[in-house]
């Protein structure tokens, strides 16, 4: 095995790995959790699944964990307010989050951001842990779409996609 990569080195590699932005949500008990996350990814398209990768440490995996439901909303380019408010700027938590953007409910009651990109309803189909997060993976049960372009991240910026 080789040397041990040190947390600043793999930090600053993933940085400029460039990933679309994405908000995690789900709901129970009377609550709403959502969190920014750039780990996700398509799993299979038999049966249609994705994965997303969130922080054990925070509500939003807990109560993914505990309903075994979850959407992801792809933001459009102009997202960058909501992606900072749902990664925590400004000490914003819980339900607060959801305070800015057009947020609608799915059928199992869970918040769906209704200008994003695309959003996905999941059911949990498997979790593991791995080191600090747990990675759900999740079967599709809905999606909507709109034409708008996506919001990315790289080296802590947000971009938007330019046709080459």
């Amino acid at each position: 095995m080789g040397v041990p990569v040190d947390t600043a080195t793999f930090r600053a590699a993933m940085a400029r790995f460039p990933g679309a932005v994405t908000i995690v949500t789900t709901a129970g008990a009377g609550a709403r959790r959502g969190i920014t996350a750039t780990a996700v990814c398509s799993v299979s398209a038999d049966p249609p699944s994705l994965l997303v990768c969130l922080n054990r440490a925070t509500g939003t995996c807990a109560m993914v964990a505990d309903t075994g439901m979850f959407n992801v909303s792809l933001l459009a380019g102009d997202g960058g307010a909501t992606a900072l408010r749902f990664a925590g700027a400004g000490g914003v938590t819980g339900d607060d989050k959801f305070a800015l953007g057009d947020w609608r409910t799915d059928a199992r009651g869970l918040p769906l951001l209704a200008d994003a990109v695309a959003n996905f309803c999941c059911e949990v189909a498997e979790q593991v842990q791995a080191g600090s997060h747990t990675v759900f993976i999740g079967h599709i049960v809905g999606i909507t779409l709109t034409d708008a372009a996506p919001l990315v991240y790289e080296r802590a910026r947000f971009h938007r996609l330019a046709p080459i």
